[in-house]
């Protein structure tokens, strides 16, 4: 059992020299660099080694590691892996001070900072500076996470990488994290900060302008490592296509990615409504649950809850299965289903059933059975995972993914604190579709039924990207190419920009380019277009050139992946040559730092001190323990009364009606004589009992609307089908015995 102790003590009471993290954020506009400070001081009598296992966002580019040691700061450089990790080992075995922070090669959002020969009484500040984008939100919020939760990740026998040294993580529940952490930002934008929100608590915004652009928000003392520190920041009229061109760094070789200018292009496709209502929905739905053990709880409940909307939202003749998994998988069809009332009805059936009992995070073996069916002749394949993403072999289940692209779009969502963010970003982009993270109090229903609204857009084809810029000046595009567009959702294009010498002062003064998006939209061709000044932006230092070279550097990782030892030793070349050139971080490569001008050596044998991280509640349902065969009784409180609101859901028909129910009146609130008494003569019950659904969902849950909307749809086409008169009449009477004022057009009729 573990006890709380006093101090700064890990579980098993050994001391924790890492006292405090500052983390400061500057925000501009999509873009965040954040500047994390580790406060580090031995209080042993003897010297140590600081090994910290933690977190950062799976696309985040470091780009700055030093340290500090009294008033003597060291500047960590990037070099390859292996040669830093012996340069690191030597200084040690020297009796020197060394620091090396490393990126996971099992996942790219788990680093490694260890902190060598810190002597008896001394302290030393470690300073890593990345730069990240902002993943724009079903509300249209950006999202920044500071991930401060790291759980242990399940690693399959016989997976790729098993043979690989696994990075140890050394978790404590979230109360005996023994280190403080603070955090502020700095938010600007070219529009006004709307308001910025968070699932922790923070101090009041606090506006630095009367227009409101810009405006700093903190992080309130206290903060229990429980959760991430996320915030939601929303601007007004955010949806803006921009373009950011940024200046070569002085001292870079023209030519190189460092040395010649970068543009950064932020496109948000409009598609034409006509084409849009053109096209009748359909696909094949294949949903993926996550039922380990760390799932339990919540998360399930919630996860049971959402595929109950999204089954009642599918529409008519599309095709549909489900599969969960831990260390085993089940499906509830041996193939996918043509959807109707009795396949949606074995269906939820099944889901009601299922509990978070399976065990561990085995994502691979599920995901070969779905790409081993043979996708449905004009049905797209639309895969949908729902995990807490506690998986140690995050690249292999990518590659997966990517290797079956052009077969299905997939829609990922990171369920509860601690979901990795490689693994679910992961997914969505190679996947072409659309990522989210459901964390705090947040509903996952709304999320889900975005993506789900994503799903049912035509999928857009024959993506192509035009540049039209002054002669002598060459393009060179850094990003992978989009295979995937949504309307409102941001796409972004990074380039370089090669300019002959003796052009560069006249075309970066005055000129302008234009890059013109076409792609075809249901068979119709489309194309979205933005002008562009050459004239580099002030004050950007070098974020749009790091998160460039970031860019390219994850598409070669990824291409390594998949080529002969021999292709893969000239991308690993590529990468590091331009990981050491823009001073980003990769899996090929290391930050090292040694203070060579210590004088004395430092005397004695290291003793290694593992810093803990905080794992969330749920996560301590180990999915490496079988906790549901071992004999151990889990006892859980109660469920409360059903949510009327799912309760009127979970009534309706496939088709999209309702039929007149004791049931559908208690959720309305009614007995079954006041719904019996009150239908205006001559109406049928079915549409009289689609109608009062549709009024209550209209009258009472309006902030709910993302979650309904689609179902509601179905329900306004099928009472449309039926050519029922009285309408007017069943609003009126409808709007009577519900106590509301609903108009009909707002009804979809």
């Amino acid at each position: 059992m573990m006890v709380n102790c006093c101090g700064l003590l890990t579980a098993s009471k050994e001391p924790v020299p890492l006292k405090s993290i500052e983390v400061e954020v500057e925000v501009r506009d999509h873009v965040a660099t954040v500047v994390s400070t580790l406060n580090y001081e031995n209080k042993e009598d003897k010297p140590i080694e600081a090994v910290f296992v933690f977190p950062l966002p799976g696309d985040a580019a470091v780009c700055h590691f030093s340290a500090k040691i009294g008033q003597k700061e060291i500047v960590a450089e990037v070099k390859e892996k292996q040669k830093a990790r012996e340069e690191y080992d030597d200084a040690l075995s020297s009796g020197q001070q060394a620091f090396l922070l490393e990126e996971s090669e099992q996942s790219p959002d788990i680093f490694s900072l260890s902190v060598g020969s810190l002597p008896p009484g001394e302290s030393a500040s470690i300073s890593l500076e990345y730069v990240t984008e902002l993943a724009v939100q079903a509300d249209d919020g950006l999202r920044f996470c500071l991930p401060a939760v790291l759980n242990p990740r399940y690693q399959p026998q016989g997976s790729e990488g098993s043979e690989v040294a696994i990075v140890k993580v050394t978790s404590v529940p979230a109360s005996l994290v023994p280190y403080s952490l603070s955090f502020s930002a700095r938010v600007s934008s070219p529009r006004p900060v709307s308001k910025v929100e968070s699932s922790c608590s923070l101090d009041p915004l606090q506006y630095l302008n009367t227009e409101q652009t810009q405006a700093t928000v903190k992080l309130a003392a206290g903060h229990k490592f429980d959760r991430d520190v996320e915030l939601l920041i929303y601007y007004k009229d955010a949806h803006q296509p921009t373009a950011v061109v940024e200046a070569g760094q002085a001292s870079a070789k023209p030519g190189t990615l460092m040395g010649d200018p970068v543009v950064m292009l932020s496109l948000y496709p409009e598609f034409p409504q006509a084409v849009m209502s053109s096209v009748a929905p359909c696909g094949e739905f294949v949903l993926l649950l996550d039922r380990s053990g760390s799932m339990s709880g919540a998360c399930m409940e919630s996860a049971k809850d959402t595929l109950l909307l999204l089954l009642k939202s599918l529409p008519m003749g599309c095709y549909f299965n489900i599969y969960s998994f831990g260390s085993s998988h089940e499906h509830i069809f041996p193939k996918s289903v043509e959807y109707s009332q009795e396949t949606m009805e074995e269906a939820l059936k099944k889901v009601g059933e299922m509990t978070a009992n399976l065990g561990g995070t085995e994502i691979l073996r599920p995901l070969k059975d779905i790409y081993s069916q043979p996708c449905i002749p004009n049905q797209p394949r639309q895969l949908f995972v729902f995990t807490d993403g506690e998986v140690g072999n995050t690249k292999e289940v990518i590659n997966l993914v990517k290797r079956n692209s052009g077969s299905h779009r997939c829609f990922s969502f990171g369920i509860g604190e601690g979901a990795s963010s490689a693994l679910i970003n992961g997914l969505a982009k190679e996947g072409g579709g659309h990522a989210q993270f459901i964390t705090g109090t947040d509903r996952m229903q709304p999320k889900v039924m975005q993506s789900l609204r994503f799903a049912l857009q035509p999928a857009v084809a024959d993506i192509s990207v035009k540049w039209d810029v002054p002669k002598g000046v060459a393009v060179t595009v850094l990003s992978p190419p989009i295979t995937a567009l949504f309307q409102g959702q941001r796409s972004l294009i990074y380039a370089q920009l090669t300019v002959k010498s003796h052009l560069i002062s006249r075309i970066f003064r005055a000129a302008e380019g234009c890059v013109t998006v076409k792609y075809s939209l249901a068979g119709h061709p489309s194309k979205s277009q933005l002008n562009f000044s050459l004239k580099p932006a002030e004050d950007t230092g070098l974020t749009v050139h790091r998160l460039a070279a970031r860019t390219l550097i994850r598409s070669l990782e990824m291409e390594e992946t998949r080529r002969t030892r021999q292709q893969n030793e000239g991308v690993k070349k590529k990468v590091v040559e331009h990981s050491v050139q823009s001073g980003v971080s990769s899996v090929f490569t290391a930050f090292i730092a040694v203070n060579k001008g210590t004088g004395k050596a430092i005397q004695g044998p290291l003793v290694r001190r593992n810093v803990p991280t905080g794992l969330r509640e749920c996560a301590l349902f180990d999915d490496n323990m079988s906790y549901y065969n071992s004999g151990i009784t889990v006892i859980r409180p109660a469920q409360p009364p059903r949510d009327p609101f799912l309760q009127l859901v979970s009534l309706q028909k496939a088709s999209g009606c309702w039929e007149r129910d004791p049931a559908l009146a208690a959720a309305l609130g009614k007995t079954s004589e006041e719904v019996e008494n009150t239908k205006p003569s001559g109406v049928n019950q079915e549409v009289w009992a689609t109608f009062l659904a549709l009024i209550w969902l209209h009258g009472s849950k309006m902030e709910a609307q993302d979650e309904w909307e689609l179902l509601a749809m179905k329900a306004a086409s099928w009472l449309r089908a039926q050519n029922a008169p009285y309408a007017t009449e069943c609003v009126e009477a409808g709007n009577a015995l519900l106590g509301f004022n609903v108009q009909k057009d707002a009804l979809g009729l």
